[in-house]
């Protein structure tokens, strides 16, 4: 029902006004709500499911159904799909949009599966603003929330860029921000001219001029996939306990084990494991663009190596909060990289990062182990850049070195003959991996040696 709180999730009889409460004491506490809402499909399977709500009601105004047997159209890969084009239903989506904005007080909503609102009544991808898309962008009432779309489906339209460059207000899941940084920093080739995209907010992506960069969400991982720590702990998906016979769940997930699958006491791999976390983590808070990141990576929480834990209800999908004595150097890590990128003006401007051969400023300035050469080559697997913003005086430069050898990065000259300072060197391990700016130690060579599958950021 999309006008129901789960009632699992309720500690009381009374979910909605327990509901309520938490939005009110999250507000109170300076954070927002944003709801996952799924206007996509519903409990009922295919058109051998049960009937539950609107298949009872009617049939063929609520879902997309095969002209020619009159089965479910599935293009949400859960056996149906709503029919989100038809007056009916579209109604029925602004009016859950509106209770749960002003009875319920949510500051926004992501879409899942938000492609599927742009499939006409038979299906078909629709051209320009689809009806409940524009109706939603346009609404009053949702006017000063928050939209974000999960720009594809499973029946294989992916529209990444195509939310934000034909509106005004959605924002979207990035996937191959996702994608291409799991690659880079796996080691994969041909890698480096795509990272960069990715850093400087996928502008090849989001070609509307007047864009916010920010309107694209950066992830590495998310409640679909692999966890943070399976992502450097497994090659492949371990989706036994779902009793599907390790079909469900995607087969490509661009990770590396590290040498060893799952669980390991090898002190080698386990450091090799936590500074690719932290590599990851360094791209994912430096680029530009709004970071997001799932509940327990901070700790590295492990579902055993399933990418598809939706269905169990057990150790593998429950959050220990245990965790935190066992990986306080993470929880540390991911604590202050949050406080150290916030603190800085540069990663709240609203437009893109000039380069900084156009002598506009703020900018950004790619280097590789030589200065303003970055090595774009196929076998490269390194990347160097500065940002500089004079309004307030930030100069920042971070190096990734996604190769199993060190190299010397060449550094480039400080402002107003301030020094560098090491802030982070993801080799390091805590506390010198991350060092406040008040104690962070002076660099005093022209040159920085970044370890093998490490990555260090400056502050000048």
């Amino acid at each position: 029902s999309f006008f129901s709180p789960h009632q699992s999730y309720s500690s009381s009889q009374d979910a909605i006004t327990e509901f309520r409460d938490m939005v009110k004491a999250l507000h109170k506490a300076g954070i927002e709500v944003i709801l996952d809402v799924v206007y996509n499909h519903t409990a009922e399977g295919d058109e051998n499911g049960p009937t539950l709500s609107l298949r009872g009601l009617d049939n063929r105004t609520y879902y997309i159904l095969d002209a020619k047997d009159n089965s479910y159209q599935n293009f949400s890969g859960c056996g149906n799909t709503l029919k989100a084009q038809h007056p009916v239903v579209g109604r029925l989506i602004l009016d859950s949009l509106h209770w749960w904005v002003r009875h319920m007080h949510v500051d926004g909503f992501r879409f899942d599966l938000a492609s599927i609102l742009s499939r006409d009544v038979y299906g078909s991808p629709l051209g320009g603003r689809p009806p409940i898309l524009w109706i939603i962008e346009s609404d009053a009432v949702l006017a000063g929330t928050k939209l974000i779309a999960e720009a594809w489906d499973p029946a294989g339209l992916y529209q990444i860029g195509w939310f934000v460059n034909q509106g005004d207000w959605f924002s979207e899941w990035n996937g191959p921000f996702r994608d291409d940084v799991r690659k880079f920093i796996r080691g994969d080739e041909k890698m480096v001219p795509n990272i960069m995209a990715r850093i400087l907010g996928s502008a090849d992506i989001y070609q509307k001029t007047d864009r916010d960069p920010n309107r694209s969400i950066h992830f590495i991982t998310c409640h679909d996939g692999f966890t943070l720590n399976d992502l450097v702990s497994y090659n492949k998906k371990h989706n036994l306990f779902n009793k599907e016979d390790n079909r469900d769940g995607v087969d490509i997930n661009f990770s590396w084990n590290c040498g060893v699958e799952g669980p390991t006491d090898d002190p080698a791999i386990e450091g090799l494991r936590i500074r690719q976390i932290k590599n990851l983590l360094n791209v994912l808070f430096f680029s530009q663009g709004t970071p997001m990141i799932q509940m327990g990576d901070e700790i590295r929480k492990s579902t055993g190596g399933n990418n598809n834990a939706y269905c169990l209800d057990n150790e593998l999908a429950w959050f220990d909060w245990d965790g935190l004595k066992k990986n306080r150097e993470i929880h540390r890590f991911v604590r202050k990289i949050i406080a150290f990128t916030q603190s800085l003006k540069v990663f709240g401007i609203d437009h893109d990062l000039a380069q900084k051969s156009d002598k506009i400023e703020p900018y950004i300035a790619w280097h590789g182990v030589n200065l303003n050469q970055p090595d774009k080559s196929d076998c490269s697997h390194s990347l160097a850049f500065e940002l500089y913003d004079p309004a307030s005086n930030e100069h920042i430069y971070l190096a990734f070195n996604a190769y199993w050898k060190e190299l010397s990065f060449r550094l480039p000259k400080t402002k107003n003959r301030k020094q560098w300072c090491r802030i982070v060197d993801t080799h390091l391990c805590s506390p010198d991996d991350f060092k406040d700016p008040e104690s962070a130690p002076v660099v005093a060579s022209q040159n920085y040696i970044v370890r093998p599958r490490s990555s260090i950021v400056l502050l000048d």
